[in-house]
C-alpha cells in the first residue's frame, strides 16, 4: 500500500472505533443468571461477570479476558464481548473479568500492556480473589487477537514475578497476534487479501500500536526490518523460523522471504518490533518453560494462523502441555460473531470448543 492508503485506513479505524464504542456500549445490566458490574482494578477499568452463588458450592473458577481489536478497536462493554463473557461466566460457573484497557490513539505501546498487567495482578491478589469467591488455584488468562497478544505477554511476565503468590493455572489464546518479525509466513502469504484482517491492515495495526510512521509499511511488508544485515534481529531469527516450526501441511508451497540487505533504521525507529512485551513469540525458551498449560485456537483463513501454531510448537518443545485447536473452515475474529445478524456457524463452533476446553481443564 502507498502512504495515503495507510493514512486513510488509520482515519477509518478511528471512525469505526468511535461508532462501535459510542453506539454499542452496554450498561452493566445484571440478570438472575449473571451479575454484571463495572469496577476499577489498580486504575484500570474492568467489567466483572459473576454467576450466582450456589448453596453447595464453595469457590468459583476465574477468567481474566482481554478483548481483540488491534489494540485500537472494540471494548469490554460492546455487545459482542459482553455476550461472550456473560456466556463464559454462565457456562463455566466462573467469575470473568473483562479488562477495558486503553486504546490507540489515546495511548500506544506499552500502555495497553501495562493496563492488562496491572488489572491481572490486582485480581490475583488473595484478598481480591476471596472477595469474588474465586479459587486461587483455578484462574485462567485469556484473550482473542490483540487481546491474545496481551494475554500471552501478561502470562510471560507473571511467570517471572517472584512476589506473586497466585499464578494462573491456564492461558487460552484465540487466534493471537504474536509477532511482527515476519510478514511473509505461509499464512500471511496465503491470506494476504482475506477479508476481516488482510495483511496490510495487520501491518497498519502494528504501526498504529507503536505510534510509528506509515512510510515504513512497504518495508515491513517485505521484511526489510529483519534482513540479514539487521544485527538487532539476528538473535531472534531461530525463535520463529517457520520452516522448522510449522508442519509441512501449513508450509505448503510457500518460500521464506529473507532479505540479505534491509533497513536497520526501522528497528531503531520502532524498537518495540523486537520487544517481547509486544511480540511474545520472541521470548526465550527459559521464559516459555515457566508458562502454564495452554490452549491455542487458530483458523485456516487468517494471516495470524502461523503465529499461533509457531507459539504452540515452541511451548511444546519447552515442555508446556499444549492443545492446538485448529479450524480449517474458519476465519479471523469469528468467535465473537454468535449474535444475530452476525450469528455465524464458525462463531458457534469455535466458541463452544474454547469453552469446552476451559470447562475440562480449569
Amino acid at each position: 500500500c502507498h502512504l495515503i492508503d495507510y493514512l486513510s485506513l488509520s482515519h477509518h479505524l478511528i471512525v469505526l472505533n468511535y461508532l462501535v464504542c459510542t453506539f454499542d456500549k452496554l450498561k452493566p445490566v445484571s440478570s438472575e443468571d449473571i451479575k454484571i458490574t463495572d469496577a476499577v482494578f489498580d486504575g484500570v477499568e474492568v467489567r466483572v461477570f459473576e454467576p450466582p452463588a450456589k448453596g453447595d458450592e464453595s469457590l468459583k473458577r476465574g477468567v481474566v479476558y482481554f478483548h481483540g481489536g488491534g489494540w485500537a478497536l472494540a471494548s469490554a462493554r460492546t455487545s459482542l464481548y459482553n455476550n461472550l463473557c456473560r456466556i463464559m461466566a454462565e457456562s463455566l460457573n466462573a467469575v470473568v473479568v473483562s479488562v477495558e484497557y486503553r486504546l490507540v490513539p489515546k495511548v500506544c505501546f506499552p500502555e495497553q500492556y501495562h493496563d492488562a498487567l496491572r488489572a491481572t495482578r490486582h485480581f490475583l491478589q488473595p484478598d481480591v480473589l476471596a472477595e469474588y469467591s474465586v479459587d486461587p488455584s483455578r484462574v485462567a488468562i485469556s484473550g482473542d487477537s490483540a487481546g491474545g497478544n496481551l494475554a500471552a505477554a501478561v502470562c510471560q511476565q507473571l511467570s517471572k514475578d517472584e512476589d506473586l503468590t497466585v499464578r494462573p493455572k491456564l492461558q487460552a489464546l484465540i487466534y493471537p497476534v504474536l509477532q511482527a518479525f515476519d510478514f511473509n509466513t505461509p499464512s500471511y502469504q496465503q491470506n494476504r487479501n482475506m477479508p476481516v484482517l488482510p495483511r496490510n491492515v495487520m501491518i497498519n495495526y502494528w504501526i498504529y500500536y507503536f505510534n510509528g510512521n506509515y512510510d515504513l509499511a512497504p518495508e515491513l511488508l517485505i521484511n526489510n526490518h529483519t534482513a540479514l544485515n539487521v544485527g538487532q534481529a539476528l538473535s531472534f531469527r531461530a525463535r520463529l523460523n517457520w520452516t522448522s516450526l510449522l508442519p509441512p501441511s501449513f508450509q505448503k508451497h510457500y518460500k521464506p522471504v529473507v532479505q540479505a540487505t534491509g533497513t536497520a533504521a526501522i528497528v531503531e525507529q520502532l524498537p518495540a518490533l523486537l520487544d517481547v512485551r509486544a511480540v511474545p513469540l520472541l521470548a526465550d525458551d527459559a521464559t516459555l518453560a515457566r508458562l502454564p498449560r495452554t490452549y491455542m485456537l487458530t483458523c485456516e483463513n487468517d494471516v495470524l494462523r502461523d503465529d499461533g501454531i509457531m507459539y504452540a510448537k515452541r511451548l511444546e518443545r519447552a515442555g508446556v502441555p499444549v492443545t492446538l485447536d485448529h479450524f480449517h473452515d474458519c476465519f479471523h475474529g469469528c468467535m465473537i460473531f454468535t449474535v444475530w445478524p452476525t450469528d455465524f456457524s464458525a462463531g458457534m463452533q469455535t466458541r463452544n470448543s474454547y469453552i469446552k476446553w476451559l470447562d475440562e481443564n480449569l
